[in-house]
């Protein structure tokens, strides 16, 4: 007869939360954002001295500003939240990380698996479906023994490519029950593209005569800048930004530079117009915000679609072409190897990108003007993050990005982004500065970051541009075709006093109502340690 299994705990073995935080450090990771309740306080008892937990004052901001983090500190990052109301109050910044592709960890709160029968209070109700389908992968383990495992499990889930975030339901009765210890474990995280279908793109390549090369935001998220501007230049290819791309990949002052798509089917086939071959490289082929005016080809006539992509699911919904899928830099690198020297051909003409005109100074003050002077005053080396929709147009004329990891925007089209990522990456980045360029009502969806950016010194200048309304809802009338001077409502926001805000959180704060204002305000803004607001009255 078998004997009896021995009780863990009486093996002095480790608990739940001592497995967790072990295996934390086994990966790098030493921060957690969250924002606690009832059901979390288990997790964070005795809260290690070698770990700093960064509060956020609210779901959605300790997501935008773990999103930041982890995106500019190239590992997954750990969040802590409440059950399910704390997660869905999150919802719309994982949505954001989702399509951003930032490895998170969120660890969610659950009510004690003693009670979950009588449907307690704050219980999640299948937790591990609430946050579908903005998550890689979500599990609430069966037993408390298989919490670390799980934790471990989503962790290289989320940092394999694509990555994305994940979570992990855990009940607040298990972080003190007895595991066995996590067995050593190294997972890949980078595949490399099939060799022989990056070699039967080298021949799409050679055999192309006129090449639109565009690109996406897996090329700075894989740090391969120097491997797209090499492949641009042996074929002398015209260069746009992939539409609506959430990251910088190419230097913007780059000669075969010549801008960015528009997410509308018809003005991508003009601006592609002449091309052979358009060689799409880390990024989705296409992402549209309106109506197609056709069913038929995404591309001009004549032109063939081969894609380059790190996501699975983007390279099978290529409509029409040719999609190799692996890391986009490994693959770039394999192009560049077989690459053999191009037919003696005069190669083609690419066109400069024009130079904007000088924006004047102006009262009101135009947004050309403030991004204008931005870009006298900034170093390159500074990082921008954007969440101004209207306003994103003019700021790839006026403020241009030139430097690896110095861009940083959602790709979701979700608000609520840019002002905790830009305190996430100023942690992750405590030498560099950050410049948070982001919408009157785009501030308001994660006001209360800057609480946080005050209570960690974060060295990041807020420009609010502060037009006193939703002023991309008016812009995307005309667009669907709506009639000059029809009515509107629920754009109109008049009467915060953003300056105000920011110093009752422990920023400074100052207007800016004047042209003749904007470059001092600026200038001593960039050389002030810690966090500035700016409230920039624009027309």
């Amino acid at each position: 007869m078998n004997s009896p299994s021995p009780d863990l705990q009486a093996l002095a073995l480790p608990t739940v939360r001592d497995a967790f935080y072990h295996f934390m450090r086994e990966v790098g990771c030493r921060q957690i954002f969250g924002n606690p309740g009832s059901t979390e306080l288990p997790m964070v008892r005795n809260f290690p001295d070698d770990f700093k937990y960064v509060l956020g004052l609210q779901e959605a901001c300790v997501i935008g500003m773990a999103d930041g983090y982890a995106q500019a500190s190239h590992n997954a990052t750990f969040v802590n939240l409440h059950s399910a109301a704390g997660v869905g109050n999150a919802m719309g910044n994982i949505y954001t990380a989702f399509k951003n592709q930032t490895p998170l960890v969120i660890v969610a709160g659950q009510q004690s698996r003693s009670i979950q029968p009588f449907d307690p209070y704050l219980h999640s109700r299948r937790a591990a479906e609430l946050p579908h389908p903005y998550v890689k992968w979500s599990i609430e383990p069966a037993r408390a023994e298989d919490v670390p495992l799980a934790i471990r499990k989503a962790y290289h889930i989320a940092m394999q490519q694509p990555r994305g975030p994940v979570l992990v339901s855990v009940p607040a009765d298990d972080w003190d029950k007895a595991c066995h210890p996590l067995m050593p474990a190294q997972v890949s995280q980078v595949v490399a593209p099939d060799p022989a279908q990056i070699q039967m793109l080298c021949g799409l390549i050679q055999e192309s005569r006129r090449i639109a090369l565009v690109v996406g935001a897996a090329i700075d998220r894989e740090g391969a800048w120097p491997e797209v501007v090499q492949l641009a230049q042996a074929c002398h290819a015209a260069v746009f930004a992939a539409p609506m791309a959430s990251r910088g990949s190419f230097p913007e002052s780059h000669s075969l530079f010549q801008g960015f798509l528009p997410a509308s089917s018809a003005a991508i086939r003009e601006l592609l117009y002449g091309h052979d071959l358009v060689l799409v490289v880390g990024g989705p082929a296409f992402t549209y915000h309106v109506e197609r005016d056709t069913e038929g080809s995404h591309l001009p006539e004549g032109a063939t679609l081969a894609v380059l992509t790190d996501d699975a699911e983007a390279a099978a919904s290529v409509p029409q072409g040719f999609a190799v899928q692996g890391s986009v830099r490994l693959g770039l690198q394999g192009l560049l190897r077989g690459l053999v020297e191009r037919p003696a051909i005069e190669p083609p003409k690419v066109p400069r990108r024009p130079v904007p005109a000088v924006a004047e100074g102006t009262d009101p003050i135009s947004v050309a003007f403030v991004l204008q002077t931005l870009s006298k005053l900034r170093d390159p080396r500074d990082i921008v993050v954007e969440e101004a929709p209207t306003a994103r147009v003019v700021m790839h004329q006026y403020l241009r990005i030139d430097e690896p990891g110095t861009f940083y925007t959602m790709a979701s089209g979700g608000l609520g982004y840019g002002m905790p990522a830009a305190v996430g990456i100023a942690m992750a980045q405590p030498d560099r500065r950050v410049i948070c360029v982001i919408g009157d009502g785009s501030s308001m969806y994660s006001i209360q970051s800057l609480w946080t950016a005050a209570e960690q010194g974060a060295n990041v200048v807020f420009v609010v541009l502060n037009n006193r309304r939703y002023a991309a809802l008016k812009r995307f009338s005309g667009v669907l075709g709506f009639a000059a001077g029809e009515k509107l409502v629920g754009i109109d926001i008049p009467g915060i006093d953003f300056s105000g805000l920011a110093k009752s959180q422990g920023c400074f704060g100052e207007k800016v109502d004047e042209w003749g204002q904007v470059e001092a305000a600026l200038s001593a803004a960039l050389q002030r340690q810690g966090p500035t607001v700016l409230d920039v009255a624009v027309a």
